[in-house]
């Protein structure tokens, strides 16, 4: 087991790793839209989603892979009315349409607008 961190993607805010290599597969931890240089999330769904797709990018790049090699992704929105603008997103990233769950939640880590966590081909 090998744990994933990098200075590309926002630390930690809680007792858990940025993310795992195991058995040949990446895990990451839920990215939030903050962007790393600045410990803020950028204003409105598109602008969020765009924050936290390069989050999960950079994690899969720390670990050795991409975009292309995710399997899942779990996606989790704070209002199920930014699917649309959120999908429109998310399918410039995950061209090779990996399985997918996307939920609405009630609230998410500082009042950001989404979340998404992601399995991968290490």
């Amino acid at each position: 087991m090998k744990v994933i961190a990098t200075d590309k993607a926002p630390g930690a805010i809680g007792p858990y790793s940025q993310g795992f290599i195991v058995n040949g597969f990446v895990f990451t931890s839920g990215q939030i839209p903050v962007d790393p240089a600045t410990g803020e999330a950028p204003e409105g769904i598109e602008a969020q989603a765009h924050q936290s797709c390069k989050n999960v990018g950079a994690l899969l790049e720390a670990a050795g892979s991409g975009f292309d090699k995710v399997i899942k992704t779990t996606c989790f929105l704070a209002d199920m009315g930014d699917f649309a603008a959120f999908n429109a997103v998310y399918a410039e990233y995950f061209t090779s349409k990996p399985a997918r769950s996307c939920v609405a939640v009630k609230a998410l880590p500082k009042g950001v607008l989404c979340e998404i966590e992601a399995i991968a081909e290490a």
